[in-house]
């Protein structure tokens, strides 16, 4: 059982995917990490996010986990240094590089071959994997995807200024939107939730329902 769920920052996707894994006591993998974790390795060698096919290389040879919550690459526990506003615009960045891409899409892929999983991300269900069997969009107002993010304590960095938060949000939004290769956009088969307002164990069951409809059909 594959399961994509995507969306903007700030919707749920990570809440509700490590919640929708647990239960299933399946594997979580977050693929913005991964671009994260590469970002920050790249910054960490001096390497210009603009040379493409240096960036390119640290993804293609890094040593990099990003599975249960945890991201180590070449060693480096960088779990907790990837969630700063610093790494935010680094990673989109990253993520605009198609050659980038292409490494992590590989890497990414590899982790549907080893049995059930539930994958977030922003072009799980259209790019990565098309074929998932439930596929999820989750998203929500602006001002409270703001608020969630400077309560989150894994982006305690950023402090509480919620209107600052929002103004970031929003350029990420619209660099993921509009990057040339896989942006931020609903599959046409994935199902809508709008969680604003929705407690996360409601948007979980959600998505359990759909798991349990998508096993009765298989």
């Amino acid at each position: 059982m594959l399961i994509a769920i995507d969306g903007p920052s700030g919707a749920g996707k990570g809440t509700v995917a490590r919640a929708v894994a647990d239960a299933l006591q399946c594997r979580h993998v977050d693929t913005g990490a991964m671009y994260r974790a590469v970002a920050w390795r790249a910054v960490d060698r001096g390497i210009d996010l603009d040379d493409e096919g240096s960036v390119a290389d640290v993804a293609r040879d890094a040593q990099l986990e990003a599975e249960q919550g945890r991201v180590v690459i070449d060693g480096h526990d960088v779990t907790r240094a990837i969630r700063t506003p610093e790494m935010d615009a680094a990673a989109a960045r990253v993520a605009r590089l198609e050659r980038v891409r292409e490494v992590l899409v590989e890497r990414q892929r590899a982790y549907a071959g080893d049995g059930d999983l539930v994958m977030e991300g922003r072009d799980i269900g259209t790019v990565v994997l098309p074929n998932a069997h439930v596929k999820v969009y989750l998203d929500a107002h602006p001002d409270e995807r703001a608020r969630r993010r400077a309560g989150d304590t894994a982006h305690a960095a950023q402090g509480g200024d919620v209107s600052a938060i929002a103004t970031a949000l929003t350029s990420r939004d619209h660099s993921d939107r509009n990057r040339t290769v896989s942006p931020l956009t609903q599959a046409a088969d994935a199902t809508y939730i709008d969680t604003t307002g929705l407690a996360i164990e409601d948007v979980v069951l959600q998505v359990l329902d759909l798991v349990q409809a998508a096993r009765a059909r298989a």
